[in-house]
């Protein structure tokens, strides 16, 4: 993987003073730049290539992007870049996204969240044969509160054939399946290290959350997986010395799940947090801190990496990719928003709980009709008290279906995926009304993965307002084309664009006059 050089040509034989030379010099990250003053002392200009005899009031060596995050994670995952394509629900982040991030020497995760075990089964199954040994490449593992039985089957399905990544979202707190990921093949080398065989990494938007991944795994969680075999004795001794992840992700304002906090806020809180708890517990290695969240352009890219991240995790803007597992007519309405397109919506995962996610609002009508099935759902005991008017709302203009249609479909999805559902419902009508509204929330993501035009009001679509922001970035120019929005190289621009805008920021704080046009980075093909 190569990236081209910036363009030119800008002569290197005498220095520029004019804005426009200024920029194009700018954008030669890979030379070195030479700050120079013209004779009278009174403007600073640029000079590219060997430092001149006079006038030179500084240099800035060449740059490049693999070179703006933390060494420490290039090395530690066996990649290039400290750019991370991360899960999306329910198969979005499909298999040949991570096969394509893997090979472009960067690092993917499959969106195993939402889907039943069988097809995280055959995820890893074509991962592992088409990436063989290599290390940069992992599966989602989401909390699932509702369904915890099948988080530990999916923790042990990715123990059991060595995955290398982990990717651990939407926790609240830490879990038996999280933890296993963490501590399964944990063993000291002979110079004393401890070597992983899974890196977690930990999605988080909570210093509280945050504090328990930095922290090693409590022993009583340890103890009961000794317990029922999970884990050997020396597996739970070495996972008392090192932290549950040592890749934490700081999650800002991004679309699904999420807190809608700052970057600027969040990243320096979490980077305090994790320098405190290092030195509390005294770890051998460094615990890196990436950023996640409104990572749409390469001005955010590049303000994540200034604010102290060692990399940088993208999501929202993935989906509009060509290997993205959503439909056409889904990527197009993406297509098509604006950072304030974005709206809150009851999350199906966690519904019962109140949690929201953020989702798409324009030309779908998903977050109001949801909205709506949460509030029947808080101020009704049971689907029976319901007042007619209100459930031939929901029945009408939100399922377009009979409610005992939709409970009978639904009553066959869990004796399928968990009996023990029926029996709760059978058993709690609230919990029954549940399942019933989850229908549409579970179905509407589905729906937009498949591109069912009648339901396309209805599509659930992840987003942040980084969506937005990438349109207005790409319009026009070579990654507006559907064709050319390959995860591969949206991440190439996102990248080499930050280059470019750090460059430009060094340079202003060298005292040079730069110019608007210097932070501005036009999308183009990365060979």
């Amino acid at each position: 993987m190569s990236l081209l050089a910036a363009p030119g040509p800008v002569a290197a034989a005498e220095p520029v003073f004019s804005p426009e030379g200024i920029a194009a010099c700018a954008a030669r990250v890979r030379e070195h730049a030479q700050v120079v003053s013209d004779p009278p002392g009174r403007r600073l200009g640029l000079m590219m290539g060997t430092r001149p005899a006079e006038r030179c009031v500084g240099t800035l060596p060449p740059l490049y992007p693999e070179w703006l995050g933390g060494r420490t994670f290039c090395e530690a995952h066996g990649v290039r870049f400290p750019y991370v394509a991360g899960e999306m629900a329910n198969g979005i982040a499909t298999t040949r996204m991570v096969v394509a991030m893997a090979r472009a020497e960067m690092l993917g995760f499959f969106g195993a969240g939402g889907l039943a075990f069988d097809a995280v089964e055959r995820a890893v199954a074509e991962l592992a044969a088409q990436l063989g040994e290599a290390t940069n490449w992992g599966v989602n593992l989401i909390h699932s509160p509702n369904e915890p039985e099948l988080e530990h089957r999916v923790a042990a399905l990715l123990t059991r054939h060595r995955v290398p990544c982990v990717s651990a979202s939407a926790y609240l707190g830490l879990t038996p399946a999280v933890v296993l990921c963490s501590a399964s093949g944990l063993t000291r080398a002979a110079d004393g290290r401890i070597v992983r065989a899974t890196r977690v990494f930990a999605k988080v938007s909570r210093p509280e959350v945050a504090e328990k991944f930095l922290s090693p795994a409590p022993a009583e969680m340890l103890r009961a997986l000794v317990d029922r075999g999970e884990l050997t004795q020396q597996e739970a001794d070495l996972a008392a010395e090192v932290p549950v992840a040592e890749d934490v992700t700081v999650e800002a304002d991004s679309g699904g799940h999420t807190d809608n906090r700052p970057l600027s806020a969040l990243l320096p809180r979490m980077l305090m947090l994790r320098d405190e708890v290092v030195r509390r517990f005294g770890y051998a290695r460094p615990v890196r801190i990436g950023a996640a969240g409104g990572l749409g352009t390469p001005g955010a890219v590049a303000a994540a990496f200034a604010l102290g991240a060692e990399y940088v995790v993208t999501g929202s803007v993935n989906q509009v990719a060509v290997e993205a597992g959503i439909s056409d007519d889904a990527k197009a309405m993406l297509s098509e928003a604006d950072v304030a397109d974005v709206t809150m919506a009851p999350a199906a995962d966690m519904f019962e709980m109140g949690v929201r996610l953020q989702v798409l609002r324009r030309g779908t009508m998903f977050a109001t009709r949801a909205g709506q099935l949460y509030d029947a759902y808080r101020d009704y005991p049971s689907l029976e008290a319901l007042p007619p008017a209100v459930r031939a709302k929901i029945e009408e203009g939100v399922l377009r279906a009979s409610i005992d249609d939709v409970w009978a479909e639904t009553r066959r999805f869990w004796a399928a995926r968990d009996p023990a559902e029926i029996t709760r419902a059978e058993r709690d009508p609230k919990h029954r009304m549940a399942l019933v509204f989850r229908w549409y929330l579970g179905n509407s993501s589905r729906w937009a993965i498949s591109g069912d035009s009648a339901r396309r009001t209805d599509y659930q679509l992840w987003c942040g307002p980084a969506m937005g922001a990438f349109n207005r970035w790409t319009a026009g120019g070579f990654l507006a084309a559907p064709a050319n929005r390959t995860v591969v190289q949206i991440a190439l621009n996102l990248l080499e664009g930050a280059a470019v805008h750090t460059r430009a920021h060094q340079l202003r704080t060298y005292g040079v006059a730069v110019p608007a046009a210097a932070f501005a980075f036009t999308p183009r093909r990365f060979a």
